[in-house]
């Protein structure tokens, strides 16, 4: 019993001592004395891009809002999209696409272990451009064909979220070498299929934990970002058709809040409405004799902009008359729309 107390002491005593006590220093907070060192430098021979920063800290304009202004504004409303668990099949203009809210980065791993799992392995991985090339495969319900496809992961409008296309490209068994990419799928029906195939497998995991460290900027820039020039208003710069962003501003602007009095497509405007929520509830007897806001008119209190300039977008916000808006409250308005576009 003795020898048990002894030793029930020296365990306690070890515990309240810490390391030190056998010599060995407490490591717990070196981080607090962590010194900011040189980038890598990578000699002039050798290939540097899978080098960069970690956590890149992004470049704040000189003449951003948020240097200036003093005021603190109300949280910006969570996108509608945030927390949903999101994969679905989107087509427009012919074009055809997996939709994921999950950053490239996450994506890159999970498809590329689907193809391997079904029996489709790559030919080519290249994490910068976002390809995956398979090599030729056969399929049971064509003895005459080989078949293959091209994988493109870009960066999606909606924020966080991942783009995933297909092309399908065929020939006769024994002619496969030296044939280059079509523009399009030569069937449809396969890359379809294909698509399916991804989609379904993605929308079965319940969650993405893998991560590819050297594709986090896979598929090249963000496709829409908020520009705040010098000199001009801000926007939001859109780098696809306008088709396509005059279909997601339209969107964006039903899930965002705003509510579309009018529009104009040949003219790329729409007459919006857009009040703030507010936590005020109608009184009994404004409920009671139905003065709800369901009958309320609204009035046209911005119109949003979509400008086709050079090989991309702009969307702008002002004023109901044409007026232009104080750069705080453009750029509040510009958010909320981003926030939502898909």
């Amino acid at each position: 019993m003795k020898q048990i107390l002894t030793g029930f002491s020296v365990v306690l005593i070890l515990n309240l001592t810490g390391c030190g006590w056998l010599g060995l220093r407490d490591r717990s907070n070196d981080y607090l004395l962590a010194e900011e060192t040189q980038p890598t430098v990578v000699p002039a021979d050798l290939d540097s891009a899978t080098l960069g920063q970690i956590y890149p800290i992004p470049v704040i304009p000189v003449n951003s809002v948020e240097l200036v202004s003093y005021e603190v504004p109300r949280p910006q409303p969570a996108s509608v999209n945030t927390f949903e668990q999101l994969v679905k099949i989107q087509s427009v203009e012919g074009r055809r696409w997996i939709l994921i809210n999950i950053s490239p980065s996450e994506a890159w791993p999970r498809v590329r272990n689907i193809l391997n799992r079904n029996g489709i392995p790559s030919a080519k991985a290249e994490g910068s451009s976002g390809i995956i090339e398979t090599v030729w495969v056969n399929f049971n319900s064509d003895e005459d064909s080989a078949h293959r496809f091209r994988f493109q992961i870009a960066p999606g409008v909606q924020i966080d979220s991942t783009e995933i296309s297909a092309l399908h490209q065929q020939a006769a068994k024994g002619e496969e070498e030296g044939l280059d990419w079509p523009e399009k799928s030569q069937n449809e029906t396969r890359e379809s299929d294909m698509l399916s195939l991804v989609a379904n497998d993605l929308a079965s995991a319940s969650e993405y934990a893998s991560v590819s460290l050297l594709a986090q900027d896979i598929g090249g820039e963000a496709k829409v970002e908020i520009v705040t020039p010098a000199v001009a208003d801000p926007y939001i710069q859109v780098k696809l058709s306008f088709d396509r962003t005059w279909a997601s501003i339209s969107y964006s602007a039903d899930r965002g809040g705003f509510v579309t009095v009018d529009k104009n497509r040949s003219e790329g405007v729409m007459y919006v409405n857009y009040t703030e929520e507010t936590t005020d509830e109608p009184g009994f007897f404004n409920r009671w004799f139905g003065g709800g806001a369901g009958d309320e008119i609204l009035d046209v209190n911005y119109r949003v902009l979509v400008e086709a300039v050079g090989g991309s977008v702009e969307v702008r916000i002002i004023g109901p008359d044409g007026e232009g808006l104080n750069q705080a409250e453009s750029l509040r308005l510009l958010k909320v729309l981003r926030g939502n576009m898909s």
